[in-house]
């Protein structure tokens, strides 16, 4: 029971939450409904890099819980850092080829203006 109560949780009011069964947002304005339907092979290459991500970020859950020396979990956390900055240096270059590229044939050349602002908050 342990397990499985971790694995899918406990919500706020002590129902359980699946989450497979996500419910998609319900949309206000045609901004926030925004969707890319991205390849097969795309996703599984984001979805690859991001469980890796995961499985080091417990590495060092587990780290912090047999307390490992400092040094040596701040060396994993870099590693993480750098796997993030890699996930969105790949996710940033399919944006560009993809939908920028798509929205400024369409005419939407406020795409260029959104591109800028992502990338000078990926330059923070």
């Amino acid at each position: 029971m342990g397990y499985l109560k971790r694995r899918i949780g406990w919500n706020k009011k002590k129902k359980w939450k699946n989450p497979k069964s996500r419910k998609k947002p319900k949309c206000q304005t045609p901004e926030c409904c925004r969707v890319k339907h991205r390849s097969e092979q795309e996703a599984k290459d984001l979805i690859h890099r991001l469980n890796r991500i995961e499985g080091q970020i417990r590495g060092v859950r587990t780290m912090v819980e047999e307390e490992r020396y400092c040094v040596d979990i701040l060396t994993q956390v870099s590693a993480i850092q750098s796997a993030l900055n890699s996930f969105n240096k790949c996710l940033l270059s399919n944006h560009i080829k993809t939908c920028v590229v798509e929205d400024i044939r369409e005419g939407k050349e406020e795409v260029v203006d959104e591109l800028c602002n992502t990338i000078q908050k990926f330059m923070r």
